[in-house]
């Protein structure tokens, strides 16, 4: 797989990597633990080398269960984590603190439960509006002088942040949801990572799936599926989307390939320095998302997928509706 660069530090991932939240969270019930670590070791035998996790996965398990898996190959991967939350004794998640002292003490527990002795690269998982972004980049510059972090990341954030952080500390990726169907990064993100010098890596770059061509209008989404409850996953947005999958459909066929692969490949073409992590459960669909990495689209198929995609074209909000970039 080719090799991508995150950052102006120089942090070198795979052109894909693996998001691994799916495994334990978010997405009905959690994987069997011996099946989970196949999968994670799997992905590394064909060349991935950037694992995504979080200690809100779970929350605790996944990293956990990333921390077993890639224990054996530690030196070989690039494992990304974050921190954002508060949790009661029984795991529950209380709300934002994005605190110093909080910051410290979850770097701490994801040190453990990742079983290493250092974060590649920590994101800010979700802006902390009554602490200002100067104090959290403050200290995980701490946390990078000590060395227990090597590289700083922000996750669903605008370029204002963006800016604000990178004076304190440098940035070495932002993460925001980005894909076919999710286009608001293009305004205003990804010109200030370009200026930056910040790589970007796509989260839900398949659309929750629905870019696969495999989710339609007659689907149930069980409760502990996220999607039960996204207003993007209605079924009337649901029907009124398909002309997107439509699109990429007939560019897959064109290069004998999956509607996934495409929607992929579109985001690999956008800048040289995107990394999109694809998260699934099985071998199978690991593989097919591995083999967008050898797929270049042209400019006219380009130009094709970007013009149905445009915001205007996508019903439903994405998430819950209430997103904005902090």
């Amino acid at each position: 797989m080719h090799v991508r660069t995150l950052g102006s530090g120089g942090l070198k991932v795979s052109g894909l990597g693996l998001g691994c939240m799916g495994l334990s969270a978010n997405y009905g019930v959690p994987v069997d633990e011996a099946a989970g670590i196949a999968l994670i070791r799997a992905a590394v035998d064909l060349g991935v080398t950037f694992f995504d996790t979080a200690e809100a996965y779970g929350p605790f398990t996944n990293e956990s269960l990333v921390g077993k898996a890639l224990a054996p190959v530690r030196e070989q991967v690039v494992i990304a984590t974050k921190f954002a939350y508060d949790y009661d004794a029984a795991g529950n998640r209380l709300g934002l603190n994005n605190n110093p002292a909080h910051i410290q003490q979850a770097v701490e527990g994801s040190l453990r439960r990742l079983r290493t002795e250092r974060i590649d690269l920590l994101y800010q998982h979700r802006v902390d509006p009554s602490v200002p972004i100067e104090d959290v980049a403050g200290t995980v510059r701490e946390l990078i002088e000590q060395g227990k972090v090597a590289h700083f990341g922000l996750s669903e954030v605008g370029a204002q942040t963006i800016r604000r952080a990178h004076h304190i500390q440098q940035v070495a990726a932002v993460q925001n949801e980005y894909s076919l169907w999710t286009r608001d990064p293009e305004a205003q993100v990804l010109p200030a990572c370009d200026e930056l010098g910040i790589g970007f890596v796509p989260r839900s770059p398949l659309g929750q799936g629905f870019l696969t061509g495999t989710v339609n209008e007659f689907m149930q989404f069980p409760a502990s599926d996220v999607r039960s409850w996204f207003p993007r996953f209605s079924p009337e947005a649901r029907v009124a989307n398909q002309p997107i999958v439509g699109t990429v459909r007939e560019v897959a066929a064109a290069h004998n390939a999956t509607p996934a692969q495409i929607a992929l490949a579109w985001l690999l073409a956008q800048r040289p320095w995107i990394v999109p992590i694809p998260g699934t459960r099985r071998l199978e669909r690991l593989q097919e998302n591995i083999g967008a990495d050898s797929i270049e689209l042209t400019a006219e198929e380009l130009q094709k997928l970007e013009a149905i995609s445009v915001t205007g074209n996508v019903q439903g909000a994405r998430g819950t509706g209430r997103e904005t970039y902090g």
